[in-house]
């Protein structure tokens, strides 16, 4: 089973508005970690969740999407700070721009942590439960106590949660030599390195001990990179894009999904990845994405919907 861990919120898209005084607003649960677990389930793979979940109206809600989309919740960590909601504004390709009120899961402690069982496989981290206080120090935490386990990061940076970028790249100096996987996208990579090409980031976390390196750019190719030399891209198919909320999550996702199918685990999968594997695991999580952009919200895809 692979566990996810970090965000859970609900995000609030505009609708409508009247005026500075009035709105309509349209409430969807989410959070990247919490959309790469759904995508998890939605794709087949047993998995459960990590996150501090609020008691509140909101966090029940969290709670029974969780369990009626097939996510354990054997790992949550029930807390009665009010839910973390989003406030969400798209401009007109889609892309989304986030306001955050972060409360309940940006305030699990390391002494708030689980004991994990034996049927964790694999563990994922990202977004900005593994820069703000005092999540962070428990992600942290967290991955170093389970290096010996799959570990798959995502930065996902989200500035208006923690702007000082030197934050971000201290949390990812500590994340990044625990990593079997690391994907990334190239406005993260701008933000949190500006100038940096992707293969010298790349070379740099494959020197820290990753086994593959992915780097997403939108609707353009992504590019993956293995430890043993491999290197291979994948560009998403053309479709009408309604909005690109989720479409990282779900790449993220889909790349996890096709690792963790491997009969030995996914670090076996990583060890066997030639040029050929590695361009189609990326085809296969570029068109995962692509379904998530021609629908509204993170919508993430089933496995029967990217069947050949």
């Amino acid at each position: 089973m692979f566990l996810v861990c970090g965000d859970t919120l609900f995000d609030f898209f505009l609708e409508s508005e009247a005026g500075p005084g009035a709105a309509t607003y349209a409430a969807r649960a989410g959070g990247s970690p919490f959309n790469v677990a759904i995508g998890l389930a939605r794709l087949g793979r047993p998995v459960a969740m990590l996150s501090g979940l609020s008691r509140d109206m909101l966090g029940q809600r969290l709670g029974a999407v969780l369990e009626a989309e097939g996510v354990a919740g054997t790992y949550m960590i029930p807390t009665d700070r009010p839910t973390t909601i989003s406030l969400v504004g798209l401009d007109d390709k889609g892309v989304p721009a986030y306001q955050f009120y972060d409360s309940s899961d940006t305030g699990v402690t390391p002494v708030d942590l689980p004991e994990l069982g034996p049927e964790i496989t694999g563990l994922h981290f990202g977004s900005y439960s593994i820069a703000a206080s005092p999540v962070g120090d428990a992600m942290a935490a967290l991955a170093l106590a389970n290096r010996r386990r799959f570990i798959s990061i995502d930065p996902n940076v989200r500035p208006t949660v923690v702007p000082d970028m030197d934050i971000w790249r201290a949390r990812l100096d500590v994340l990044f030599p625990c990593a079997d996987l690391v994907k990334i996208s190239a406005e993260d990579l701008e933000l949190l390195w500006p100038g940096r090409s992707a293969d010298s980031f790349a070379d740099d976390v494959l020197r820290r001990g990753a086994k593959l390196v992915v780097v997403t750019d939108g609707g353009e190719a992504a590019h993956g990179w293995t430890a043993r030399g491999a290197h291979a891209s994948a560009t998403p198919p053309t479709v009408t894009v309604i909005d690109t909320v989720g479409a990282g999550d779900t790449f993220q996702a889909s790349l996890i999904a096709q690792l963790d199918r491997h009969p030995e685990g996914p670090v076996a999968a990583l060890d066997a990845l030639d040029r050929d594997g590695l361009a189609r695991v990326l085809d296969y999580a570029a068109r995962a994405a692509a379904i998530t952009c021609s629908r509204r919200g993170a919508d993430l895809p089933r496995a029967s919907d990217l069947s050949d």
